[in-house]
C-alpha cells in the first residue's frame, strides 16, 4: 500500500530529513515563519489547548545571552544559525481552553485548575507541537537543528517566566556546507509495533 503523500513530499518531510549543523547566512524571513506557524496550528492537541510557544532569537544581544545557555557543543552552531527558536510550553494554557474548546468551555476548570495537571498536559502536547514545528520548517524548505543541550533553567530565567517551560532550542536556515552528520540507525518495524 502507498502512501497519499507523494514521494517527493515524504522525502522533504521524513526520509531526508536530518538535523543541520551548519546553515548558510541567508536570512529566515518572518514572512516564512508566519507560514510555518500558519501550516502547523492545525496540528491537533488534546482539548486543542495549543500550549506551545515559540520565542524568536534575532538580535545579536539575545543570541549571545542565548548560547551562554547553550551546551559547549551547541554554541557555535547557535551562534552562527540565521535564525533561533526557543521552544516552550505554557503552563497557563488553560486560560485560552474557552476560546480553543468552546463546545466545551468547562474544560478549564474540570481538568486543568491545577498546576500539576496543566504542566503534565502542557509539557506532552507542546513536545507534539514542537515535532509539528519541525516538520513544518522542513516543509518551507528549511533545515532545523533540534537540540536539548543546554541549561533549561538558565533559558527559563533569561527569556521566560514561571509559566513557562523551555522544552528545546531550534536552530532554522538553509543548510550550510557539511551540514549533515552521517544517518543513525532506525529500528525496525518487528521491533517497535506490537499486535495484541
Amino acid at each position: 500500500m502507498s502512501l497519499a503523500l507523494d514521494p517527493a513530499a515524504q522525502d522533504l518531510l521524513f526520509r531526508e530529513a536530518r538535523t543541520a549543523n551548519t546553515f548558510t547566512d541567508e536570512p529566515v524571513t518572518e514572512e516564512q515563519v508566519q507560514a510555518i506557524y500558519d501550516l502547523v496550528k492545525y496540528g491537533p492537541t488534546a482539548f486543542n489547548q495549543s500550549p506551545l510557544r515559540i520565542t524568536l532569537v534575532r538580535s545579536a544581544e539575545a543570541r549571545e545571552r542565548l548560547v551562554r545557555h547553550m551546551a559547549e557543543g551547541n554554541q557555535a552552531k547557535t551562534a552562527a544559525a540565521p535564525l533561533v527558536a526557543i521552544l516552550s510550553a505554557d503552563n497557563e494554557f488553560h486560560e485560552e481552553l474557552p476560546a480553543l474548546f468552546p463546545h466545551f468551555p468547562q474544560a478549564k476548570d474540570m481538568f486543568f485548575s491545577e498546576r500539576a495537571a496543566r504542566e503534565g498536559a502542557a509539557g506532552l502536547n507542546a513536545a507534539l507541537q514542537a515535532a509539528y514545528f519541525i516538520i513544518g520548517v522542513r516543509a518551507a524548505g528549511l533545515a532545523a537543528g533540534p537540540m536539548t543541550g543546554l541549561d533549561f533553567e538558565g533559558v527559563r530565567k533569561e527569556f521566560l517566566d514561571d509559566d513557562h517551560t523551555p522544552l528545546m532550542v531550534v536552530n532554522i536556515g538553509r543548510p550550510g556546507p557539511d551540514a549533515w552528520f552521517p544517518r543513525s540507525p532506525r529500528l525496525a518495524y518487528e521491533d517497535v509495533v506490537t499486535t495484541v
